[in-house]
Formats: C-alpha cells, sequence, structure tokens
C-alpha cells in the first residue's frame, strides 16, 4: 500500500471554503478502484493547513497521478494556496487501518 500525507497550506481567504474548493477532486479520488481513503483534515495549530491523508493500493497511485481529476486539480488548486504542499510518501505492508496497539477501549 502507498501511504501519502500532504499538507496544503491554504491562503487564509479559501481555507473556510476548502472543504468545497477541493470536493469535485476528492469525490473523483475517493471513486478510484485503487483508493483506499482519501481523507481531510484542518490543523489545529493552524486553521489555514488542511492535512490530506491519503492511501492506494500498490497499483493505484499511478493511475490516480495520471487521471485527467489530477491534471485539473494541478491547474487549479495553486490559485487558493500560499505555499507548495509538502509531502511524505511510502510504501508501507499492509491494506488498511488496525487497532493501535498502545490504547484500547473495551
Amino acid at each position: 500500500m502507498i501511504l501519502i500525507n500532504v499538507k496544503f497550506p491554504v491562503k487564509p481567504e479559501f481555507a473556510d471554503r476548502w472543504p468545497e474548493l477541493s470536493r469535485e477532486f476528492t469525490e473523483a479520488t475517493l471513486a478510484e478502484p485503487g483508493n483506499l481513503w482519501f481523507e481531510w483534515s484542518r490543523s489545529v495549530k493552524d486553521p489555514n493547513t488542511y492535512v490530506l491523508i491519503e492511501a492506494f493500493t500498490d497499483e493505484g497511485a499511478g493511475p490516480h497521478v495520471n487521471s485527467p481529476h489530477f491534471a485539473t486539480m494541478q491547474q487549479e488548486f495553486p490559485q487558493y494556496l500560499a505555499a507548495t504542499p509538502q509531502i511524505v510518501s511510502h510504501q508501507v505492508e499492509g491494506e488498511g487501518w488496525g487497532p493501535m496497539g498502545e490504547l484500547s477501549v473495551e
């Protein structure tokens, strides 16, 4: 599985609208057969930063970055961003989320 985390520094004037502005890209990505998850969160430290946690099957990442909606995102997103997004991308073992070993809720 390919696990990707991306920080998107959104311009302050667009921060509250980011879920709406990224909705079409998000929905298209979630519909991809190789997508395992694609979830946005807003930083509590900096409300102008959104963090995207996404995962793809080993075969799914290539079609994602070569998709028409990815190309559209590359053209449209820069106008809303304060800086280039920062990314961590790694191939990891596993197929999805698992229980946290250090904390258990009964």
